[in-house]
């Protein structure tokens, strides 16, 4: 009888989610009324206009100018703390600037304007078999706001994207365009990439790639107080291993505990012809469904943990491209709902202190109330190359999808456990992520970003006017 009540509910749970789907308007943005991918902080601005040719985006620079008003530069939108948008201001929407416009298969090179996708350079180099080196783990995203968090994916032998990049050209607040990199303007180098669209608009870049390779899959389970040895010999110790992805237990009966971990390690037979036709998204029903689950009930965060680390070990030795890794799902991350919105927050740790990270950090949110949907852990390596580095040591890079209202009050609560997860993380010598919700204190921001203060000083020097501004810089600043 409990399992009828059971099998019930879950029908008709599915028949009101495939009814809120057929419903749900994914785009909540006007012309007038800007908002990003959280729904969080809806602001009317003075107009959005769409970047198409590099003479109209210096007029639009120039019209700034005249008028005095701010410019905010946006790609995808999901940088989640108003990033990309400033009351009455100018918000450039560069997703339409998006041309391949030159490409060296040879050197393993290949510059685009700054609004092209990461989809777009796969599917322009696949068929020469090479790849991207460093990525989001959607490929959904402008190469332009990659670069501006400075993004990093699923690779353990690349740094964060800053790596990968050999120059871009950069239009200024007085109009000027110049060529960056590492020898020319190399100070605006290390500024732009990871800053927030704040020195001026990137209109195209050069980038590196690497050969496309052939993996098998090896999934594993074990608890998280073996991982840290677990990666040390296994996954970075073993040259193989190319890149990796592990998941932390959010399901209530094993709370930050359990895990499984996927390595991808390159296969004896590097044989791609019949195995590097590009991937599409699949099961993003069946994803979509196990998350609003996950968002109702505590049954449905294990639901989801176990279906999860069952189809993970199901597919050990099978076999992927690069290419196909770096192309995961991205239509489960479109979610719509009148009182509640899915934000992101990143913690990064240094490797040999994630075990009593976690004890702490489990210790902490099991005092609070917060609908902590899923955890995903990657690596990333040592990398000060930029102003703002989130990577001051060989990080564990932990990503965590909450659940949480909409309304001031919810905000508010929200905001206290993110400042309580900081204080856990920076006790351990971590930092977070910027590109999410303002949250964190000023003081948490130059505890985990040492050169805050050379950032902000930097900007007034290259940008006296404040020309280019959003909710981040007013915030932080």
């Amino acid at each position: 009888m409990k399992r009828l009540f059971i099998l019930l509910f879950i029908f008709c749970y599915v028949i009101a989610f495939v009814f809120s789907i057929s419903r749900s308007e994914p785009v909540r943005s006007s012309t007038s009324v800007m908002e990003d991918v959280s729904g969080l902080m809806p602001v009317k601005v003075h107009k959005l206009v769409k970047g198409q040719e590099e003479a109209s985006i210096k007029q639009v620079i120039q019209e700034a100018a005249e008028q005095d008003l701010k410019v905010s530069i946006a790609g995808k939108r999901h940088s989640m703390g108003g990033h990309t948008y400033y009351r009455d201001g100018i918000v450039l929407d560069m997703t339409s600037y998006n041309k391949i416009l030159a490409f060296n298969p040879e050197e393993k090179i290949i510059r685009v304007q700054s609004g092209a996708t990461w989809d777009q350079i796969q599917q322009h180099v696949n068929p020469y078999g090479l790849a991207v080196k460093v990525m989001q783990s959607q490929n959904i995203f402008t190469i332009g706001g990659s670069m501006s968090v400075n993004a990093h994916g699923r690779d353990i032998r690349y740094g964060s994207l800053v790596d990968t990049i050999r120059s871009f050209r950069l239009l200024q607040e007085n109009g000027d365009i110049i060529q960056v990199s590492r020898d020319e303007n190399e100070e605006l180098f290390e500024l732009v990439i990871g800053g927030y669209g704040l020195f001026g608009v990137i209109l195209d870049v050069e980038l590196e790639l690497t050969d496309d390779e052939l993996y098998t899959m090896e999934t594993s389970e074990l608890n998280f107080d073996e991982y840290t040895e677990y990666f040390k010999n296994e996954v970075i110790g073993n040259e193989g291993v190319r890149m990796h992805l592990a998941r932390i237990s959010t399901a209530s009966d094993h709370f930050l505990k359990d895990m499984y971990v996927t390595d991808y390690v390159l296969a004896p037979n590097q044989e791609l012809k019949l195995r590097n036709e590009l991937k599409t998204d699949r099961m993003t029903f069946l994803t979509k469904f196990l998350l609003g689950l996950s968002r109702n009930f505590s049954w449905g965060k294990n639901l989801l943990w176990d279906m999860q680390e069952k189809y993970f070990l199901k597919t050990n030795g099978s076999l992927v491209t690069r290419n196909n890794v770096m192309r995961s799902e991205s239509k489960f991350l479109e979610y719509d709902h009148d009182s509640n919105t899915d934000v992101l927050q990143e913690y990064f740790v240094p490797i040999d202190h994630f075990t009593p990270y976690i004890n702490e950090l489990r210790t902490t949110l099991l005092e609070e109330d917060l609908n902590l949907i899923n955890i995903t852990i990657r690596y990333v390596q040592k990398d000060e190359s930029a102003v703002l580095s989130y990577a001051k040591d060989d990080m564990f890079a932990l990503v965590l999808l909450i659940n949480q209202g909409i309304s001031k009050e919810e905000q508010e609560e929200t905001k206290a456990i993110v400042q309580k997860m900081i204080d856990v993380t920076l006790k351990y010598n971590g930092s977070y992520y910027l590109p999410y919700m303002p949250y964190p204190t000023k003081e948490q921001m130059k505890a985990a970003y040492p050169r805050t203060d050379e950032f902000f000083t930097k900007k007034k020097l290259y940008d006296p006017d404040e020309r280019f501004y959003n909710y981040f810089y007013e915030e932080y600043k």
